[in-house]
C-alpha cells in the first residue's frame, strides 16, 4: 500500500512540474539548443550576413552572444524574445535571408527606405504574431509570396515602391485583420479580389484589373489611387463593371440612376452614424471623412470620458500648443491626448485634416506615431500612444539617472528621427522646437521625436511667411530669432543644444535662469571646451560612468551643430554619420581651419542674443515652452 502511495505521489509531482512548465511564461532557455546556441541569434546573424551594411549600424550584432536584446535595431519582449526588427533608412543593401522565418516571435518588421534587393522570403509567412510588415522603398523583385496570406495577425502591410511582379497575391484577401495595404508602384498584374483592408493602394500597377473583368487587364485602364474597402464605395473596380452592366441592361435610365444615387446616399449616411470610428483616405481631401491607414477619428465625448473630462490630475504636460492628458480608451488602450489651444486658429476642417494627414505620413521608428484626431467646431485634439518613460527632460531629473550609453542611444535615435523629417519624408517637415521635452522615451528608452509638424498646423492664421517664432528660449537658432524664418538648420541648432542637455543633465532654459542669463549654456560649454575642462560640464549624476573620448566627440558634434551661421552647420544626415563615428574628425578639423582664417565679424554671445527677452516680453511668453513635456 505504501509503494502504491509513493507511486501516486511521484506521478503527482511529475504532473505538477509539467503543468507548471507549460503555464509559466517562456524564458530565454527555451531558445537555447543543447549546445547553448540561441536560435534567434543564429537567425539574426544569418540576416546580417546577407545584408550589406555600409554604415555599420549592425556592428554590435555578435554571433557569440546568448542574448540579442541589447543589439541595435532589435526589440525584445519582457521574456527576451525578439519581437521587432527595425532598420529603416539605413542604406542597407544585399538580400533578406529566409532565416527571418525562424524569428517566430516577431511582431514588427520595419526595413523601409533601404536598397535591399532579391525576392521577399516566403518564410515570412511563418510568423504567426506579425502585425506590421514594411518593406517599402527597396529594390525587391519577383512575386509576392502567397505565404503572406498565412499572416492572420497582420494589420499593416507596405510593399510599395519596389520592383515586384507577377500575379496579384489573391491570398492576402484571407487576412481578416488587415487594416492598411499599399502595393503601389510595382509591376503586378492580374485580377484583384475584394480586400478587408480599410485603405488599399494600387496606383502604379497598370496591368491589374477587377476580379471578373480579366479581359480588361491590358494596361490601358487608369487605376484609382486607393479605395476605402470598409465603405459602400468599396471595390470601385468591381462596382464599375457592375454599374456598366446595369446601365446597359436598363438603357441608361435616368430614373434608375437617381434611385441608385439616393440609395447610396442613404446607405452612406447609415454607415456614418452606425460606426463612430471614421477612417479617412488621403486622396479624398474634399470630404469630411477621409481614410488614412490606421488613423482614427475620435468623437469628442469619447476623449472626454478617456481623460475624465480632461481632469487636471491626468495632465502629462503643458505647453504653448496646449495641454497633454493621459487617457484610457474603452478598449483599455492608454493614450496621450493633446488638446490644442485655440482650436479655431488651426485652420478650417479641410485644412486641418490635410495637415494632420501630412503629420501621419511621417512614419519612422524614432518618430511619435499619430494614433488619431478629433475635430469639432471649437476643438482640435490629437491622440498619440502613451510613452511610459516620459520625456528626456523629465528622465534627466529622475532617479536612477540615465547612464551614458543610454544617452548616446537617445542622441542617435533623435538624430535619425530628424533626418527622416528633413531628408526622407515627403513633404519634408521642419520641427522648429527640438528640445529634451519633445524627445520621448518608449518602454525600452528608445528616443521618439514628438510634436513635429504642430508649428505649421497652428500657423494658418499667418500668411505663407511664418512670423511667429515658435520654439524654446535657449534652443532657438539666432537667424530664426531675428528673422522668424526657419529651415532644417534651425532644427540642427536645436539638436546641438539637446546634445548639451544630455551631457550636462540640465535644460538650457533652466541653466539660463540660474545664471540670470538666457541661453548661457552654449557660451559656458564653449569656454570649458577651449580650456579643455570637459569633465566639469558632465552631469554629476554620471560620476565617472562615461567615456572621455566619446564625450569629446559628442561635444564636438554639438558645437558643429550650433555654429552661428546656418550654412556652416551640418545636415542631419551628416550628424547621424558623425554620431556613428564616421567623418567627425575631418569635419571638425575643417571647421577649425575656417574658424582660424575667416574674417572675425562681431558675433554676439548667446546671452547677448537673448538679452532683450525679459519675462514681460511677448516673444518670450510665446517661445518659452511651446510644446512642453508629455
Amino acid at each position: 500500500m505504501a509503494v502504491k502511495s509513493g507511486k501516486v505521489g511521484i506521478f503527482s509531482i511529475l504532473f505538477f512540474c509539467l503543468w507548471l512548465s507549460s503555464s509559466s511564461p517562456p524564458s530565454l532557455a527555451e531558445l537555447l539548443s543543447p549546445k547553448g546556441v540561441n536560435f534567434e541569434v543564429q537567425a539574426l546573424m544569418a540576416i546580417k550576413e546577407m545584408l550589406k551594411d555600409p554604415h555599420d549600424v549592425l556592428n554590435n550584432w555578435d554571433g557569440n552572444s546568448v542574448d540579442p536584446c541589447s543589439w541595435a535595431m532589435v526589440t525584445c519582449s519582457n521574456q527576451n524574445f525578439v519581437t521587432g526588427l527595425g532598420s529603416p533608412s539605413q542604406n542597407l543593401s544585399g538580400t533578406l535571408s529566409p532565416s527571418i522565418g525562424n524569428l517566430t516571435n516577431l511582431e514588427t518588421i520595419l526595413l523601409q527606405s533601404n536598397n535591399i534587393s532579391g525576392t521577399i522570403p516566403s518564410e515570412i509567412g511563418k510568423l504567426p504574431k506579425l502585425h506590421t510588415l514594411d518593406l517599402s522603398n527597396n529594390k525587391f523583385s519577383g512575386e509576392i509570396p502567397n505565404a503572406l496570406g498565412n499572416l492572420m495577425s497582420l494589420e499593416y502591410l507596405r510593399l510599395n515602391n519596389n520592383s515586384l511582379s507577377g500575379a496579384f497575391p489573391l491570398s492576402l484577401a484571407n487576412i481578416t485583420q488587415l487594416a492598411f495595404l499599399d502595393l503601389s508602384y510595382n509591376n503586378l498584374s492580374g485580377p484583384i479580389p475584394r480586400f478587408p483592408a480599410r485603405t488599399f493602394s494600387i496606383i502604379g500597377n497598370p496591368l491589374i484589373c477587377a476580379t471578373g473583368s480579366e479581359h480588361e487587364c491590358n494596361g490601358t485602364m487608369p487605376m484609382p489611387i486607393s479605395f476605402n474597402l470598409n465603405n459602400s464605395q468599396s471595390a470601385p473596380l468591381v462596382g464599375r463593371t457592375k454599374t456598366h452592366k446595369v446601365a446597359l441592361a436598363f438603357g441608361l435610365s435616368l430614373g434608375c440612376v437617381c434611385v441608385v444615387v439616393t440609395g447610396l446616399g442613404l446607405f452612406l449616411w447609415w454607415r456614418q452614424h452606425r460606426n463612430q470610428q471614421i477612417f479617412f483616405d488621403l486622396n479624398d481631401q474634399h470630404k469630411e471623412e477621409i481614410c488614412l491607414g490606421n488613423l482614427r477619428r475620435f468623437q469628442f465625448r469619447e476623449l472626454q470620458i478617456a481623460t475624465e473630462n480632461f481632469s487636471s490630475k491626468n495632465i502629462l504636460g503643458k505647453g504653448g500648443f496646449g495641454n497633454v492628458y493621459k487617457g484610457h480608451l474603452q478598449d483599455g488602450t492608454v493614450v496621450a491626448v493633446k488638446r490644442l489651444k485655440d482650436g479655431n486658429a488651426a485652420g478650417g476642417e479641410i485644412q486641418f485634416q490635410t495637415e494632420v494627414e501630412m503629420i501621419s505620413l511621417a512614419v519612422h521608428r524614432n518618430l511619435l506615431k499619430l494614433y488619431g484626431f478629433c475635430m469639432t467646431a471649437t476643438e482640435r485634439l490629437l491622440v498619440y500612444p502613451y510613452m511610459s518613460n516620459g520625456s528626456v527632460a523629465s528622465r534627466l531629473k529622475a532617479k536612477p539617472p540615465l547612464d551614458w550609453s543610454t544617452r548616446k542611444r537617445i542622441a542617435l535615435g533623435a538624430a535619425r528621427g530628424l533626418l527622416y523629417l528633413h531628408e526622407q519624408c515627403d513633404p519634408k517637415i521642419i520641427h522648429r522646437d527640438v528640445k529634451a521635452a519633445n524627445i520621448l522615451l518608449d518602454d525600452y528608452c528608445e528616443a521618439i521625436v514628438g510634436d513635429f509638424g504642430l508649428a505649421k498646423l497652428l500657423d494658418h492664421r499667418d500668411s505663407h511667411v511664418t512670423t511667429a517664432v515658435r520654439g524654446t528660449v535657449g534652443h532657438i537658432a539666432p537667424e530664426y530669432l531675428s528673422t522668424g524664418q526657419s529651415s532644417e538648420k534651425t532644427d540642427v541648432f536645436g539638436f546641438g543644444i539637446l546634445l548639451l542637455e544630455l551631457i550636462t543633465g540640465q535644460r538650457a532654459l533652466e541653466f539660463g535662469k540660474a545664471a540670470n542669463q538666457k541661453g548661457a549654456m552654449l557660451d559656458w560649454v564653449k569656454k570649458l571646451h577651449q580650456e579643455k575642462k570637459l569633465d566639469m560640464m558632465v552631469d554629476k549624476d554620471l560620476k565617472n560612468g562615461y567615456d572621455r573620448i566619446e564625450l569629446e566627440e559628442t561635444v564636438q558634434v554639438a558645437l558643429l551643430c550650433t555654429q552661428y551661421l546656418p550654412g556652416h552647420r551640418p545636415k542631419m544626415s551628416e550628424v547621424v554619420r558623425m554620431l556613428e563615428g564616421d567623418g567627425l574628425a575631418e569635419r571638425w578639423e575643417a571647421s577649425q581651419r575656417v574658424e582660424s582664417h575667416k574674417f572675425k565679424a562681431p558675433e554676439l554671445s548667446s546671452s547677448e542674443r537673448y538679452s532683450d527677452l525679459t519675462d514681460d516680453s511677448s516673444l518670450l511668453v510665446q517661445a518659452m515652452e511651446l510644446s512642453g513635456p508629455r
